[in-house]
């Protein structure tokens, strides 16, 4: 796997859907608020879904397909995962 695609639940119950080639730098700069301008101001975050992908392309397009959905298919999205696929809260380093 060389890239991710990722939903974060925010403090606000919001949800913010990324992709990264490093999922675990990404969340310790979402959890100190340094990736995002969305997440920075609805910390803590706790990372919802994380799924792996080839590579950065197929990331991209699933992060659109993502983003363009509902969030009550959101929702649904992440309630159908496997816990595996459900990690931890993002905590700073």
């Amino acid at each position: 796997m060389s890239a991710w695609v990722y939903l974060l639940r925010c403090a606000d119950g919001s949800l913010y859907t990324g992709w990264t080639v490093d999922l675990d730098r990404r969340l310790a700069r979402h959890a100190a608020g340094t990736a995002s301008a969305y997440t920075r101001s609805r910390r803590p975050v706790e990372l919802a879904l994380a799924m792996p992908m080839a590579d950065h392309t197929a990331a991209r397009r699933e992060e659109a397909r993502i983003k363009a959905l509902s969030r009550a298919e959101k929702l649904a999205l992440v309630a159908a995962s496997p816990p595996r696929a459900r990690r931890r809260r993002a905590a700073p380093r």
